[in-house]
């Protein structure tokens, strides 16, 4: 048989501790929102079965960095425990090569490597679009509550409307709006008529207005002008409409590779840069490339840490997923305004973590001291005991 007894042991321990891991960071980053959803259900009248999905369609943002994470964990832990319960020593003495017991680590790196593609390359931008679909939606339905003839209506941003009569289809008649956003010069605009309708293709509502007039006034008050106009379309901003747009995907707003390829053509063609877009391309293919470092750095480190115990191997872990990220986000911020390569700026972090892999699981495999961890095991070690005996004079006095 191709997988061993051994192997789909260590398979089974590294994906039921993937799994557990990834479900507790995910969650852990969910927190964030549950105030923001409870306020969108009480206060915005956002229904539950919304809520729940919006948090599905989140859910690819976080876990587009949370995978990574639960390899790493989920490797270091399950050879912390070989190595605390001597059962690596037993392995060994079996007559197991370290090369041979990286077999289902080899597995488990691939699988989840390929999982981390689907989210980037996939759900990310599947779960982009269906948010702000979902966001139109409730906007589009909601539009037209507060409308009301003769009331001045404050519900869009940076405008004031005003309409003398409705009918039965929400045609508004003799329209008066107040326009004044800060940046722009302030503007009122008459219309005999409007109608307020949806654009699913920008995912926007309008208020299409017919036979009416603008009158501005310069920001220096000098200048005064009206133009008058056969059609007219403003585009509407609710204040929650902005605010749920805000609350999306933590920061990741990812297109699909197709979109992002267009964008950057298309940007070329006007003379702008394309950096930004570059290292979002990039970033597709290495976060998910670090699943396969964080698998095979988990052995050593996990087995280098035992006499940590559980407490020290998981403190090295989110160590090095700390320095990780903060060098990742480092790399993409300079790659994004040129100051490095665009695509190569999101790989720095995974090539000086190559290179410690390799040097880690050389030093396994031919059974020499990684210096550099016992030295940090020892300060973790002496750091918690330090900490537990202060604790420990503190509670007695």
């Amino acid at each position: 048989m191709f997988f061993k007894i051994i192997d789909r042991y260590i398979f089974k321990e590294l994906f039921k501790l993937f799994i557990i891991s990834t479900g507790a960071l995910t969650t852990i980053l969910y927190l964030d929102k549950f105030l923001f959803m409870a306020q969108m259900i009480v206060n915005r009248g956002v229904s539950v079965i919304e809520m729940i999905l919006m948090m599905a369609y989140m859910s690819p943002a976080f876990l587009a960095l949370t995978i990574p994470m639960g390899v790493l964990l989920a490797s270091v832990i399950t050879f912390n425990q070989f190595s605390a319960n001597n059962e690596w020593v037993a392995m060994k003495a079996c007559k197991w090569s370290f090369l041979e017991l990286m077999k289902p680590v080899a597995c488990f790196a691939i699988l989840t490597y390929i999982l981390a593609n689907s989210v980037m390359f996939w759900a990310l931008p599947w779960g982009n679009q269906s948010y702000k679909v979902l966001i139109y939606d409730i906007i589009k339905n909601r539009a037209n509550i507060d409308i009301k003839p003769n009331i001045f209506n404050r519900d869009f941003k940076n405008l004031i409307l005003l309409v003398k009569d409705r009918d039965q289809n929400s045609l508004l008649k003799s329209v008066f709006i107040a326009k004044n956003n800060g940046i722009d010069p302030p503007q009122i605009i008459t219309s005999d008529e409007g109608i307020i309708s949806s654009n699913p293709e920008i995912l926007k509502i309008q208020l299409k207005l017919r036979k009416g007039t603008i009158h501005e006034l310069s920001k220096e008050r000098g200048n005064y002008k009206t133009l008058n106009f056969d059609r007219y379309n403003i585009l509407l901003s609710l204040p929650e409409s902005e605010r749920l747009e805000q609350k999306a995907l933590v920061g990741h707003r990812e297109l699909s590779l197709e979109k992002l390829k267009e964008k950057i053509l298309d940007r070329r063609k006007k003379g702008l840069p394309t950096a930004g877009q570059e290292v979002e391309i990039s970033k597709k293919f290495s976060l998910p490339f670090a699943c396969l470092l964080f698998a095979f750095f988990g052995a050593p480190l996990g087995i280098k840490s035992s006499r940590s115990g559980k407490t020290g191997s998981f403190g090295i872990a989110v160590l090095v997923i700390l320095l990780y990220y903060i060098a990742f986000i480092m790399t993409q911020n300079l790659g994004s305004i040129g100051e490095i390569h665009s695509y190569t700026s999101v790989w720095i972090p995974n090539f000086f973590l190559l290179i410690i892999v390799i040097y880690s699981n050389y030093k396994i495999y031919k059974e020499e001291p990684i210096q550099v961890l016992e030295n940090v095991n020892n300060l973790l070690i002496t750091s918690y005991e330090n900490c537990k005996s202060f604790f420990a004079k503190n509670t007695k006095s």
